[in-house]
Parts: C-alpha cells; sequence; structure tokens
C-alpha cells in the first residue's frame, strides 16, 4: 500500500492503494465532523447504507457472500443492528471497506463508497472530495507520463548501441537493405520476446485493435529493463553468443531486474508476461 494525501475544506484525507484500485480514509473524512469516528457506525448502521454496500460488492467482488448479506440487510435499520467494518469484512468476505492497521491506520473505503460516505456527511464536502480526488489523479497522470517519455527516450539512445552492434556483428556486408532490415526486426524480438514473452508481430496479432508497437504499451519499469537489455544484448553480440544463448541470457536479467524494482518500490505485481511464466 502507498500513501497520498488531499486537502478538502480544511481537512487532510489520506488515499492508500489496495490491488491497483484507490481507497480514501473515511476516519479522516470525519475528522472535523461533530461526532468523529462515530459517524462511521452510524452510517454502517443505515439500511440504505448496506443497500449500497451489498450492490457494490456484487459487482466488484466474485467472493462477495451473497447469503450471509441478505441475513444483515434483514437486520438493518433496526434499533438493536449494529455492524462493524471488521464484521462485515469477516461475515461476508467484504473489500469495499477495510480496517487498516498501523500508523496511517483507520477506516478507507474504495472511492465509489468514500463518495457515497462524503454525500450522506454534506453534499458540499463530497463535491469538494470528488474534485480534490480528480486533481489528485490528473497530477499523477501528467507525472507518469512526463516519465514515461523520458523512459522511452532513453531506451531508444541505447538501441543506438543495440543497433551498431548488430550491423557490425551480424550483417554481412554483401547483403541488401531488406535482408539487413530482417536480422534488425529479429534482433529487436530477441529483446521482445525476453521482456514481453511475445514477438512484436505475435503481439499485434493478439492486439489488432491497438494503434503503435508493443513498446509503447510498456510500463515505465519494463522500459527501465529494456534500456538496460539493450546494452547487454549488444555485449553478448561482440561476445559472439547465438540468439538462442542471448535469449536465454536476457530473459534472466530481465527478471532479476524486474524483481528488484518491483522489491525496491514495495509493489507486490507489474503487469508483465515475465512473471506468470
Amino acid at each position: 500500500m502507498g500513501n497520498e494525501m488531499i486537502t478538502v475544506q480544511g481537512t487532510d484525507i489520506k488515499i492508500t492503494t489496495v490491488n491497483q484500485e484507490d481507497y480514501i480514509s473515511l476516519t479522516d473524512m470525519v475528522a472535523n465532523f461533530e461526532g468523529g469516528s462515530s459517524l462511521i457506525e452510524a452510517w454502517l448502521r443505515n439500511k440504505n447504507t448496506i443497500d449500497f454496500l451489498g450492490v457494490w460488492e456484487r459487482i466488484n467482488n466474485p467472493d462477495f457472500n451473497s447469503p450471509d448479506f441478505e441475513g444483515i440487510k434483514n437486520q438493518a435499520g433496526l434499533n438493536r443492528f449494529s455492524l462493524s467494518v471488521k464484521q462485515w469484512a469477516q461475515k461476508v468476505n467484504g473489500i469495499g471497506i477495510i480496517a487498516k492497521p498501523g500508523r496511517y491506520g483507520g477506516t478507507y473505503a474504495h472511492k465509489d463508497i468514500a463518495f457515497e460516505f462524503g454525500a450522506w456527511l454534506s453534499p458540499e464536502f463530497k463535491l469538494y472530495l470528488i474534485k480534490e480526488f480528480q486533481r489528485l489523479k490528473e497530477a499523477e497522470s501528467k507525472s507518469a507520463k512526463a516519465e514515461w517519455d523520458v523512459r522511452r527516450t532513453l531506451a531508444k539512445a541505447q538501441y543506438r548501441i543495440h543497433t551498431d552492434a548488430i550491423k557490425n556483428n551480424l550483417i554481412p556486408a554483401e547483403i541488401n537493405g531488406r535482408q539487413a532490415g530482417i536480422i534488425y526486426a529479429t534482433e529487436a524480438d530477441i529483446l521482445n520476446k525476453a521482456l514481453f514473452g511475445c514477438t512484436a508481430k505475435e503481439w499485434k496479432a493478439a492486439n489488432p485493435d491497438k494503434t503503435g508497437n508493443i513498446r509503447d504499451y510498456a510500463s515505465i519499469e519494463q522500459l527501465v529493463v529494456l534500456a538496460s537489455l539493450e546494452s547487454q544484448n549488444a555485449l553478448l553480440i561482440e561476445l559472439g553468443q547465438t540468439q538462442q544463448q542471448r535469449l536465454v541470457t536476457l530473459n534472466q536479467q530481465a527478471r532479476r531486474q524486474i524483481q528488484s524494482i518491483l522489491n525496491n518500490r514495495s509493489i507486490q505485481q507489474l503487469d508483465s508476461p515475465l512473471l506468470d511464466k
């Protein structure tokens, strides 16, 4: 989990990531409302809240326990009814609201649910919450795009080293430009197979609706590794290794480097076919 912060009407609210989804701190949201955390408990006792949570879980949670939910739903609204976040998670396998321990602990809810809670607190507060959340996401998008562009440029610069090694060691002087182009493309696919698990042609066949090529859809982590692989492949070519030998070595290097990046950034999963092999 990573933590970010937005400020809504003078209240600092943490946002964390759970399974690649944004969860907003309900505990922070109620910090400046009279009643504080007790408002979360009051909201969870509301029958409309239970109905909403049930719909959300059915849509987003394949492990949702619908039979036990019906029992909770039948009790909701009664004077004796009470429900904690922990009880919700245990009884129905709920994932929309979580209790997070530790320094940045508290009650967190998926953004869809947090916005609903915000409306229950105050329609004005909800609007400002959505506005600040959108502003954060737009800033993240611009930052990620800028970083991706830098990494893509780096990979292209490293590719010149790669192509020079191919030209000097793999392309005979007597072949024509078309034949040379095939060699360059084949060597490019060595890198694609080592990093992405498929050739450019195989990727295109699997993604006919997408424009550009496989590297245009690479993650920032993959672009970092790609730049490294280009230099390593150039060295292996200079050493006279065969394509098969280089593919094995480069794939091992790609897996090792990706895992290193993931460990350093405390990310649990990367959308890369290499880690699924």
